[in-house]
């Protein structure tokens, strides 16, 4: 009977869990105002990721070379971070979740730049900015960006 009551509940339970997406052992948030609302709640900054998932090779490295990393995993303690992906294969997000991301690209992404880690404060003000990568395996400054933000 425990089986069957947990097959039931076990499609609600990770409907709940919408808004996260995980890489390694690291939770991201793909709703703004869900990780806007945990920051305050932790009171963490809030790590926004900038991300063209099917079409920016730096960003696809970047997600290889940095977010599977247990150095990355620390330093991602001292945050809620927000993963938002603006992909040209349209399949890849629902249309609810594109516009969002859109909306959230315009609000603090004007320039389009890709990848970008923006650092946003629990007033909502913008702290600090991280764009590029090398594509070379070498993430340090990533690292020192996050850990100088925390």
């Amino acid at each position: 009977m425990k089986k069957v009551l947990f097959l039931f509940f076990l499609p609600l339970m990770l409907s709940a869990q919408g808004d996260l997406l995980s890489y390694g052992s690291v939770d991201w948030f793909t709703d703004y105002d869900a990780a806007v609302s945990l920051a305050k709640e932790e009171n963490k900054k809030l790590m926004v990721y900038f991300t063209g998932s099917d079409w920016c090779a730096p960003c696809q490295m970047l997600k290889k070379d940095l977010f599977e990393t247990t150095d990355f995993e620390n330093a991602a303690k001292d945050y809620v971070l927000l993963y938002i992906d603006i992909p040209r294969n349209t399949d890849l997000l629902s249309a609810e979740q594109m516009e969002h991301n859109k909306k959230v690209l315009s609000k603090l992404n004007k320039k389009g730049v890709f990848p970008l880690f923006k650092i946003i404060d629990t007033k909502g003000k913008e702290v600090d900015e991280l764009s590029g990568y090398s594509m070379n395996g070498e993430v340090q400054y990533h690292l020192k960006f996050m850990k100088k933000n925390k």
